[in-house]
């Protein structure tokens, strides 16, 4: 094989041959948009197992934080790579296990690029015990990546270390870009609200609109709601698969994503996907959203605050022509900001080239028209970008 070998190490069940199953979507998250000469991917392979093998291995992961038995499996893969990409802390602390395990003296060892999501935002309820492990595993780590730029900046205050800002990206496939002709609210008003995140807050939700007549609240989550925020108005959906979320996006005027504060920049794909269907959105100004869109393409509020929220709906019901100009300018700002699968995995590649670069300093840099530095969007001088990004590692 040719080019560098870079191996993606998904969670249990992205393993391309199964997931989504002929519909010839590639890798979950866009990773196989990297695939070229210069660089020939393989992705962790999910291993059959019977209900008591897989039952070990949960509760595994649920003692260590991660799925180091899945990482096991896949330890050849992982050993025989030059460079391995991770998507959340639960892929990278579980390879960094393995390559200790397997540290040899001399020679060239695999290049790590560790991609964190959730663990900033829970760094300080862990114990020493933890704290200790994660950061023996972290050290091995080349390279630390986040997806908002308040998690980048944790990474210096909790490791000690800097970290890069690489801008998550919507499926253009699964969510083509519908820019939006007219917005004209239905009456009731109806309000979606879609994720499964733990920062969802759906009781500032529920109590800015619930039981009023003038919206009608669909949300869409699996977690489970308590019934102090049930409401008359509010119906809790299940929602699988691709054709069910567009559904759900038609059916709604108004997709709200309520959180609570977060560094993670939870929120971010509702976001996108929001952006991409021509839908006005009203978010909490939480996670460095604001990476992605800024306030002319998103109503942001504050957290916890269900008056304001619901003061949104009705700015936006009582201007429609604002609520067209805010949903035509995220749809907008998708593209020129490149917020794509696309640009998610060709900022994989050129951090790539920059480790093989700076374990190489002879490494030639290959051409690539229209390359530009990770974090700087389509549109912006390296200068905008710089001072975008200031701060972040």
């Amino acid at each position: 094989m040719s080019g560098t070998q870079v191996h993606v190490h998904l969670f249990y069940g992205a393993d391309p041959r199964r997931y989504r199953k002929g519909e010839n979507i590639g890798s979950l998250y866009g990773y196989h948009h990297a695939e070229s000469e210069e660089f020939a991917l393989n992705y962790a392979k999910d291993a059959s197992e019977g209900a008591p093998v897989r039952l070990v291995r949960r509760a595994l992961k649920a003692a260590l934080g991660f799925d180091f038995i899945h990482a096991w499996r896949n330890r050849r893969a992982i050993l025989d790579s030059d460079v391995i990409w991770t998507h959340t802390e639960q892929e990278h602390l579980a390879v960094a296990m393995v390559l200790l395990m397997h540290a040899k003296k001399g020679g060239a060892r695999p290049l790590l690029l560790a991609q964190s999501v959730w663990l900033l935002d829970r760094w300080p309820g862990y114990g020493a015990l933890r704290r200790a492990l994660y950061q023996r595993l972290l050290k091995r780590a080349d390279l630390l990546t986040t997806l908002a730029s308040e998690n980048a900046a944790l990474c210096g205050d909790f490791f000690g270390r800097s970290a890069r800002h690489v801008l998550y990206g919507l499926n253009t496939k699964d969510f083509p870009l519908r820019p939006p002709s007219h917005w004209k609210p239905n009456t009731p008003v109806r309000v979606a609200g879609i994720g499964n995140d733990r920062d969802r807050d759906w009781t500032t939700l529920v109590g800015a609109l619930g039981n009023d007549a003038r919206y009608q609240v669909r949300i869409a989550t699996r977690r489970r709601m308590p019934a102090s925020v049930r409401a008359s108005n509010v119906e809790i959906v299940s929602v699988s698969g691709i054709q069910q979320q567009h559904a759900l996006y038609e059916w709604a005027d108004i997709i709200v994503v309520p959180l609570r504060p977060n560094t993670h920049a939870s929120g971010i794909t509702v976001m996108l996907e929001a952006a991409a269907l021509g839908k006005p959105m009203i978010v909490t100004k939480v996670g460095a959203l604001e990476d992605y869109f800024d306030e002319q393409a998103a109503f942001y509020v504050e957290p916890f605050n269900a008056e304001q929220l619901r003061e949104a709906v009705n700015a936006l019901v009582d201007d429609p022509k604002r609520a067209l100009a805010q949903a035509r300018e995220a749809c907008e700002q998708l593209c020129t900001r490149d917020l794509t699968t696309e640009n998610f995995a060709r900022q994989h590649a050129q951090l790539t080239r920059e480790m093989l670069r700076e374990r190489d300093p002879r490494v030639a840099r290959p051409a690539h028209a229209g390359a530009r530095p990770v974090g700087q969007t389509a549109g912006q001088t390296a200068g905008q970008a710089a001072n975008q990004t200031a701060g972040r590692v």
